[in-house]
């Protein structure tokens, strides 16, 4: 059976629901969000999580809607309202973790039977840890003492609840294994047993750390957690337990409830969220493909027609590709997200941004040379234990074998660590047919890159422990110890790689290399600043093809810096700004030289600190804020150091999560106070500085925006961003919206002119937003079905063909063409908003520039007024006003 047509969503509007945020509160900005020309609703995570979950990605009950939320009759009535606007709801899941905590009845169950529990083979647990006293349990390592202390200081206490004994560590309830609540029961009254385990007492610590030694976990301090857990985690989370979601049980009972919802019409897609750390993401992908596609005929009738939408979050390095044999629409948008604002950045600027960034911070390494060492850092600060089951699972499949028993564990750990820190992608996806060819080159760099580091007397094993891990084929092996040691070896590097890149990648090399912090973002490499427009028109046309349904993002829950931050600090790569930059910096640096704290011998905060912080106050400073704004500059000041005291933990140099360094990050918070105090004066430099490229930072948006609504693709717009999004990494980014300001400006409609006048308000950029929904609602299969077509600009003797982006997306004849300006702070920096016009455009571009290639016929300006007939040729001056950027409709004849 062949899939129909696919009907992808127009247009998705993410939503982060919460108890705060319901879905009851969602259903209330559904005629808001139809009015703007969304099609699909796109929410975060509704089964039941960990009770008070902001983001609900911790979950505990697969079978129920979140309570929090509403629970189903509050779903039913958000569909109910969705379908009224002929509307669509996509869901966010999470099939490769839960909560493994209080409320999770499997875990809980698992706590108390072992490895009799019937969920036992549900949570990917290594029961043949190598230390004796875990070996055969599940470590729980939530214990704020050593453990004998937590006994002696009454931390672990013995209690009973109604008829049941149980154990209670600090707040936290744990179940006891049924033969020892029976004992318990047996040992007289209740008062007088409690009294007994009283581990203050030296009687009582013996009989509970007896008790203790009788349960199928084992407890542990919290430090312990990175060199000896013996499940996996999801990155180093402890709370967040790895399911075995290869297993066709799990799988079917982790998605019972959603393939009900589906097959009721309660929901049209889906958003797998860290596909990578899946045990088998292909036969994963295939098998939701194939049970959904069986319960469309049970979709009623009012519910969209045609296949589900799927899309999976995976991070894809540069020249990754996802793999079509998944059969997925696409992934989250990341690389778009990636492109898009590589493309904002000049590259013309690097040479100069990366001599400021070297002789500020000290640090001669590039992105790639600090990526490495942050890998090989969190190797053995966050995942040791990870390390050391992947390492142990490979000395089994050499044991398995008497031609390889002359191996050591040691040896294996060691090119295991280099394999692991040169690894180029998050992942390979080999199966029981060994490496294909994409995984094959993937890893022959890893390989190639990892002979150079180990011992000349490793490298003889660095090619067995390649073969071993898919080099060779498992079917190719007899049915035996050695072909499963070799499987069992494959799955554990396969799922140990992606949370360790992640790790050390997004959550560490990011917050330490500080060149220009718009490139540092989820799904990005920050050591390539910019984009060519010939590139990223490659890339639309490839996109077009292979996936033309993938969603495309540029704010998500997760993003480091909101899309209108980017989009400003973009700006300071442009050739004709860094010098102001450089000098700017400078200068700021000198005058608050004096609020720096010795400690040590150094200032805090480090000359790389106060960098990246000059870098996020430019780039998340709100637009409306006034410098004399005591209340602002207070909320303001919150926020970044918020901000500054997490992204100082993550750099895990001078502060780390495992251990704050709270001096340092006082005396950074303090420096921080000092420059946005209302006497310091510093605010108005920074107001100043902040003015004079808002209007280049904002025409950058209005361009990023108008790329993610037409180029191919689904647009996914993050809750709020329809103003501009100053946003910080979370919690920042998860802020409230302000709905009904929202819908007053959509609903006011002014005009561009005033739009333009009063542009900082933001709603500039939701008039844009709206005016390019509307148009993909005009033109519905030109976007979904419509090719991508580069179109030729002609520079007229001026640099036109590195400035001007010009394309259609086109079907049957007609065309919807667009013309975006980037790098425009020649023309708009100290401007006092981004009205764009003629005489700009010559500026820029220089009167003889040309577009060739247009598809003939007549057209009218999407954020104009002009209507004309085009032939082959037009002059994008003549189109590229109120705005930077021009999108042209076509008419019918």
């Amino acid at each position: 059976m062949s899939d129909p047509a696919p009907v992808p969503p127009r247009a998705l509007a993410r939503l982060q629901l919460h108890a705060g945020f319901t879905l009851d509160d969602a259903a209330a900005q559904v005629d808001y969000y139809a009015d703007l020309g969304i099609s699909h609703l796109y929410a975060s995570p509704l089964f039941a999580a960990r009770p008070g979950s902001n983001h609900g990605y911790d979950v505990v009950d697969y079978h129920q809607v979140n309570p929090e939320l509403g629970g189903e009759p509050a779903l039913r009535r958000l569909v109910r309202r969705l379908r009224a606007q002929g509307m669509g709801l996509v869901l966010d899941i999470v099939p490769n973790h839960m909560f493994a905590g209080p409320g999770n009845a499997w875990w809980t169950d698992l706590l108390r039977h072992g490895r009799a529990s019937r969920y036992a083979g549900y949570f990917d647990i290594d029961w043949r840890s190598p230390d004796p006293l875990v070996r055969g349990h599940v470590l729980l390592p939530i214990l704020g003492k050593p453990y004998a202390q937590a006994l002696r200081d009454g931390d672990v206490r013995l209690e009973r609840d109604g008829p049941e004994y149980g154990l209670r560590v600090h707040d936290s309830p744990l179940p006891l294994a049924p033969s020892t609540i029976a004992a318990l029961r047996g040992a007289g009254e209740a008062a007088t047993v409690l009294a007994a385990h009283d581990g203050r007492h030296e009687d009582g610590f013996q009989r509970l750390h007896a008790l203790l030694e009788q349960q199928h976990y084992r407890l542990a301090l919290w430090k312990l957690a990175n060199d000896t857990i013996d499940y996996r985690r999801f990155f180093d989370i402890n709370e967040l337990a790895g399911l075995r979601m290869d297993r066709t049980r799990v799988f079917e009972d982790c998605h019972a409830l959603l393939f009900r919802l589906y097959a009721e019409g309660l929901i049209d897609g889906l958003r797998v969220d860290h596909v990578d750390g899946l045990a088998d993401p292909h036969r994963y992908c295939r098998q939701l493909r194939h049970r959904l596609r069986r319960l469309q005929r049970q979709r009623p009738a009012d519910a969209p027609r045609g296949p589900a939408y799927l899309v999976v979050e995976k991070i894809l390095a540069e020249g990754e590709r996802l793999r079509q044999g998944w059969r997925m629409d696409g992934t989250t948008g990341y690389e778009f997200m990636d492109q898009v604002g590589a493309l904002l950045h000049d590259g013309a600027g690097e040479g100069m941004l990366t001599e400021l960034w070297q002789a500020i911070s000290g640090e001669r390494a590039d992105f790639a040379a600090v990526a490495s060492a942050a890998r090989r850092q969190i190797l053995v600060d966050s995942f040791e234990s990870e390390l050391d089951r992947t390492a142990r699972a490979l000395f089994d499949a050499a044991r398995a074998d008497v031609s390889t028993r002359d191996v050591s564990l040691p040896a294996i750990r060691r090119v295991l660590v280099e394999l692991l820190v040169h690894f180029p992608v998050y992942r390979t996806y080999a199966g029981g047919l060994g490496r294909d060819a994409v995984d094959e080159a993937v890893f022959q760099q890893a390989y190639a890159r990892a002979r150079h580091h180990v011992r000349i007397e490793d490298r003889e094993l660095l090619a067995e422990v390649a073969a071993w891990l898919g080099g060779q084929a498992p079917r190719g092996l007899p049915p035996g110890r050695v072909r499963q040691a070799r499987e069992r070896a494959m799955r554990i590097f396969q799922q140990a790689t992606s949370p360790m890149a992640a790790k050390a990648v997004e959550d560490t090399a990011c917050y330490r290399y500080g060149r220009l912090l718009s490139r540092n973002e989820v799904g990005a490499d920050p050591g390539h600043l910019a984009l060519d427009i010939p590139t990223f028109h490659a890339l639309c046309a490839e996109r077009a093809h292979d996936f033309p349904h993938n969603l495309l993002a540029t704010a998500t829950h997760d993003h480091k810096r909101g899309e209108d931050a980017r989009a400003r600090l973009a700006v300071l790569s442009q050739a004709a700004v860094v010098p102001h930059w450089a000098g700017t910096v400078q200068r700021w640096r000198e005058r608050n030289a004096s609020l720096h704290t010795l400690l040590e011998g150094a200032t805090a905060p480090s000359p790389a600190d106060e960098y990246m912080l000059y870098q996020t106050l430019v780039g998340a400073w709100p637009l409306t804020l006034a410098p004399d704004d005591a209340d602002g500059l207070a909320a303001f000041r919150e926020r970044i150091a918020q901000w500054q005291r997490k992204a100082l933990r993550e750099a895990k140099r001078r502060s780390r999560w495992t251990r704050p360094n709270e001096p340092y990050e006082d005396a950074c918070e303090r420096f921080l106070a000092a420059l946005l105090a209302p006497a310091s004066g510093f605010a108005g430099e920074l107001h100043a500085f902040v003015q004079r490229i808002a209007a280049a930072g904002a025409a950058n948006s209005l361009v990023q925006t108008t790329l993610r609504l037409t180029t191919p693709g689904v647009p996914d717009t993050y809750q709020g961003t329809t103003f501009w999004d100053f946003s910080l990494v979370d919690p920042d980014n998860r802020h409230p919206v302000d709905f009904p300001a929202h819908r007053a400006a959509l609903a006011a409609g002014a005009a561009w002119d005033d739009l333009l006048r009063r542009w900082r308000d933001g709603a500039l950029k939701q008039r844009l937003l709206h005016e390019l929904l509307q148009l993909r609602a005009r033109h519905p299969a030109a976007f979904a079905q419509g090719g991508y077509r580069q179109l030729t600009v002609e520079a007229g003797g001026a640099d036109a063909g590195n400035r001007l982006l010009a394309f259609e997306r086109g079907l049957d004849g007609q065309a919807v063409v667009v013309l975006a300006l980037r790098h425009t702070a020649g023309v708009l920096f100290d401007a006092r908003d981004p009205h764009w016009d003629a005489a700009a455009s010559a500026s820029l571009l220089s009167p003889g520039a040309r577009v060739r290639g247009i598809t003939p016929g007549r057209y009218r300006s999407l954020f104009g007024e002009g209507v004309a007939s085009v032939g082959d040729v037009l002059s994008p001056a003549a189109w590229l006003a109120p705005l930077p950027v021009a999108v042209l409709e076509p008419l019918a004849s």
